[in-house]
């Protein structure tokens, strides 16, 4: 889906491409690649690196074309063993064309043209554009942050009242969310350090950089912090279950060598062999005596040493 939108003052939708407005392309067709690859004559491989979902944050430049690659947040709406990852928004721009492309639909751009359309502002040029986009994404990091770390608390919560494997794999699948976070606010710092000395800087562009710089700083120790967190909490829950386990082992083992006795008296007195008890009466119920004796010391032993 291609949207044309005139950002000179504030952000108006067009009808159709004028020079110096901004094309945002959601979710490309096979038509929006062949109207971007025949009437821009962008290279086709540009495109291709975008729709890789594991295309790393960078920057590049081609027959005067640049290209960059921003790894921006996504939620997936379907079950998924990493609800919260990372996608690759492709930024291209050559004299007055600009041009994003995303191959999934994402909240942040739709916020992103939301907040811009109520500034009413507009963007001074395609650099102070690119630059509130990176500032965009740092602040919707910081949101998925919070909301995975409402899920942690979720989580912690109900394993607190019962330690069961479906928080656990929650919590583990937020784990690598998080490690996906971390890698691409990473890369997005890189490329931000590397485009402040490609892309024409003004005063106002090194004011937003600054901006963008402290979101992304904040994203990145909020990440860290999380991370731990989350790490301490898995280990304190996986000694815990190791723990109940152990006491469970025990239990069973203590058990088997209390039944153990009972066991090895009645087999010493039901040999085929002379006793002294055959002909009394009462040799069942003595060998019955004598083995909840015997298992009532050993029980007594082991409560004593605690070992049940």
């Amino acid at each position: 889906m291609r949207t044309y939108w005139n950002y000179n003052e504030g952000l108006t939708l067009l009808k159709e491409w004028q020079a110096n407005c901004w094309i945002q392309v959601t979710c490309p067709t096979d038509e929006d690649r062949q109207f971007l690859e025949n009437d821009f004559k962008i290279p086709d491989y540009f495109l291709t690196d975008i729709s890789d979902a594991d295309e790393r944050a960078r920057y590049e430049y081609d027959d005067g074309w640049m290209l960059i690659i921003l790894r921006i947040p996504y939620v997936k709406e379907i079950r998924s063993r990493t609800p919260y990852t990372t996608v690759p928004l492709g930024i291209i721009h050559k004299r007055d064309v600009t041009i994003t492309v995303c191959y999934y639909e994402t909240n942040m751009m739709i916020d992103f043209v939301s907040y811009q359309q109520k500034r009413g502002v507009g963007f001074t040029d395609y650099v102070d554009m690119i630059f509130r986009i990176f500032l965009s994404s740092a602040v919707w990091y910081l949101k998925r942050l919070k909301q995975i770390n409402s899920l942690i608390e979720k989580a912690k919560r109900n394993l607190d009242k019962e330690v069961n494997n479906e928080s656990l794999i929650g919590l583990s699948r937020l784990q690598d969310s998080l490690t996906y976070f971390a890698t691409s606010i990473r890369g997005n710092e890189n490329l931000l350090a590397k485009l402040k000395f490609k892309l024409q800087i003004d005063e106002l562009d090194a004011d937003m950089i600054e901006d963008v710089n402290i979101e992304m700083t904040q994203a990145k120790e909020t990440t860290n912090i999380y991370s731990d967190i989350l790490e301490s909490t898995m280990d304190t829950y996986s000694s815990i279950i190791n723990n109940n386990m152990n006491t469970v082992m025990r239990t069973l083992t203590s058990v088997t060598i209390i039944m153990m006795f009972p066991t090895l008296i009645a087999s010493f007195f039901g040999m085929n062999l002379i006793n002294g008890m055959e002909d009394l009466k009462v040799g069942f119920p003595i060998a019955l005596v004598i083995s909840i004796a015997v298992s009532g010391l050993i029980w007594w032993l082991f409560r004593h040493k605690r070992l049940i």
